[in-house]
């Protein structure tokens, strides 16, 4: 098969080699999926770069957890109705040396989800990382239904998603964008209103549509958006913030209630 992998960490253009390696064969409980589509994340740079001083995990990686594609072949203890299901993959090279940035990759079954007619291979190999990391940080304290809902950075993939989750779930929808220029580009029927970081008041623009404040902030960049939180935050308020140049938590009301373990990948 055709792959990309690297057998030690740096730059993209001076490690990453593209070649021809063996096909892998399922073992017990794993099938094998034929790619269409391999999504990069954010971890997967870090990972290929050592970021943070990390080693290398394997001699040899062929990177990307997330991807999309058909299953060509299964292991025992796997039904062959599977196989022709179109599905999509994640957790490919999460905690094993080969990902999606190959022609076949091999990976537990339940790892290989099948796939909607009506969703493309593009959107599939993005339902990884950012799926799961959207899910979580929209309901991972519960219910949204009946709640306004602040969903920073709106043209972003991951906040794109969860305003779609969280109107899906019932909640109304705030989203913010970085400019007033980037107003135009939000089309999603999901976001009941949008609000520009750059004007004068945004926070008094949330709370005009909010009233007493938001119940929960899906967020981006909590370094940069404490404050303007603070400001829109009530009592109850859960703040699930998912990237900043701090640790991922969860916050209610001011003080870190819960810890969650996300995606290696994603920290």
């Amino acid at each position: 098969m055709q792959a990309v992998w690297y057998d030690r960490q740096g730059p993209a253009s001076e490690v990453l080699q593209i070649g021809d390696l063996p096909d892998p064969d399922p073992d017990a409980g794993e099938v094998r999926v034929r790619n269409h589509f391999s999504g990069v994340n954010p971890g997967d740079t870090k990972k290929r770069r050592g970021w943070l001083g990390s080693s290398m995990s394997y001699p040899r990686v062929i990177p990307h957890s997330d991807g999309s594609g058909v299953i060509d072949a299964v292991g025992a203890d796997v039904s062959r109705r599977r196989l022709g299901r179109r599905v999509w993959v994640y957790g490919a090279q999460s905690y094993r040396p080969y990902g999606t940035a190959a022609q076949f990759t091999v990976v537990p079954s339940a790892l290989a989800v099948d796939l909607p007619h009506s969703v493309s291979d593009e959107v599939g190999a993005c339902l990884g990382i950012p799926g799961i990391t959207t899910h979580r940080a929209v309901f991972a304290d519960g219910s949204v239904a009946g709640a306004t809902v602040l969903v920073h950075g709106v043209l972003g993939g991951v906040a794109a998603l969860a305003a779609q989750l969280a109107g899906w779930a019932g909640a109304n929808v705030i989203g913010t964008v970085r400019r007033t220029s980037d107003l135009d580009q939000v089309n999603s029927p999901a976001v009941a209103h949008t609000v520009a970081l750059d004007q004068s008041e945004p926070a008094a623009a949330i709370r005009d549509v909010a009233g007493g404040g938001v119940d929960r902030i899906i967020e981006v960049a909590s370094s940069d958006n404490v404050d303007l939180d603070a400001a829109v935050a009530k009592n109850g308020t859960v703040i699930a913030a998912y990237g900043a140049g701090m640790i991922v938590q969860i916050f209610r009301s001011g003080h870190a209630f819960r810890q969650h373990d996300y995606p290696p990948a994603w920290q």
